[in-house]
């Protein structure tokens, strides 16, 4: 399969594929449409197509030769509960929810390299079978966990899988692969801090409740600049703070809310446990009482060596001397469920550039849009990566 003469047109008409995905954005879990439209084009394409996991989720099944080693490619498939204020002709045609993140591109991209990944089987032109994810739920939801749990790698085995996100900032065309850390582990909190009101002139009578939150917020932030090694990255930020009603009035209650950020689970334990502490000498220190809802987010996205090493060769023959391939990126403090499916299998996850973007905006921007001049380059890279890791024997 001559792959340079295929990719002009096979571009050009998934750029048409990923407007009209980016025209009909859905939310986590409710990607019917896009389920469809995934379906029926691997379908027309001549794949194997499984359907059901995680309830949206679509899987393609390409195998060649004897079809004993397998990979998986994995692409995202949900849209963000974000208005869209950009005018072109393919804006979003639904209220409220747009493709900020590029899923849009992801999506179509991985149809385009089926699509290639098909002509390619046809010629014998690699051994063993590819495994396309078609994954709900990216943004918030855990989808990549749902798939796991519901049994993604015992239907279909792999020994390895891969993920791909654009990214703007980086030059189009362009590669970062890191190995290690690449995404931070997302947990979440919310602390309520109650005692008893009064009123604001009188505040001896009562527990302050908003003084004991502020107390908090500052405290809280300790943790990273006293509690975590200044080596070891880590985020702990308070999002929300509700209290009060009235001016003349001391609150009951006091809520707070926010995220935390690390690339450690021995760190996500080590803050959890922290601010569990300062939570209580808050309750001692202002007395009130203060309860800690935490919950667990995604965990960190680590790039394992082996597949790493794969993923920056084929990065460099498909890049090319102009665009180059990033190493030594610092990793996003964004965070990622592709990390659910590289706990459960060896898997590396690359940033492929986007440009800077339409006025220099980044992801969840209401302007974002995805450069649909980088789809060749992610057609590449997935058709190459599956010729490296499955070549053909002897």
């Amino acid at each position: 399969m001559n792959l340079d003469s295929l990719l002009p047109d096979l571009a050009e008409r998934i750029a048409t594929i990923r407007r009209d995905i980016h025209a009909h954005p859905e939310l986590a879990f409710h990607e019917n449409r896009t389920a469809d439209v995934v379906a029926a084009h691997l379908e027309a394409a001549g794949v194997e197509v499984h359907r059901g996991l995680a309830r949206t989720g679509v899987v393609g099944r390409i195998s060649c030769g004897s079809g004993s080693r397998a990979i998986g490619l994995r692409a995202d498939m949900d849209a963000l509960p974000l208005a869209e204020l950009n005018d072109f002709l393919h804006r979003s045609q639904h209220e409220g929810k747009m493709h900020a993140c590029g899923h849009d591109g992801h999506t179509a991209m991985l149809l385009g390299a089926a699509e290639a990944l098909v002509a390619l089987r046809d010629q014998g032109g690699f051994d063993g079978t590819v495994y396309l994810i078609f994954q709900p739920a990216e943004e918030h939801e855990g989808g990549g966990k749902v798939m796991v749990e519901e049994g993604l790698f015992q239907r279909f085995p792999m020994e390895m899988v891969f993920g791909l996100h654009n990214w703007p900032g980086l030059a189009a065309g362009s590669f970062a692969v890191m190995e290690g850390p690449v995404m931070a582990g997302a947990d979440r909190f919310e602390i309520t801090v109650s005692g008893r009101g009064g009123h604001a002139a009188m505040p001896h009578q009562g527990t302050d409740t908003i003084l004991a939150g502020s107390a908090l917020v500052q405290t809280l932030q300790s943790l990273v600049s006293r509690v975590t090694d200044p080596l070891e990255p880590a985020v702990v930020s308070v999002t929300r703070f509700h209290a009060g009603h009235a001016d003349n009035v001391l609150p009951e209650q006091a809520v707070l809310g926010g995220t935390v950020r690390t690339f450690s689970p021995e760190l996500q334990d080590a803050l959890e446990q922290g601010m569990r502490r300062i939570c209580q000498g808050i309750e001692i220190t202002h007395r009130v009482q203060v309860s800690v809802k935490y919950e667990r987010g995604y965990p960190p996205t680590i790039n394992a060596a082996a597949p790493t090493a794969i993923c920056r060769e084929v990065a460099q023959r498909v890049a090319g001397k102009g665009a180059g391939v990033h190493a030594n990126l610092k990793p996003s403090m964004g965070a990622e469920d592709f990390a659910y499916l590289s706990q459960a299998v060896p898997g590396c996850y690359v940033w492929l550039g986007n440009g800077p973007g339409e006025g220099g905006c980044m992801l969840h921007s209401p302007h974002y849009d995805f450069n649909d001049a980088i789809i060749a380059s992610g057609i590449r890279y997935w058709v190459t990566l599956v010729g490296a890791v499955l070549p053909l024997k002897g």
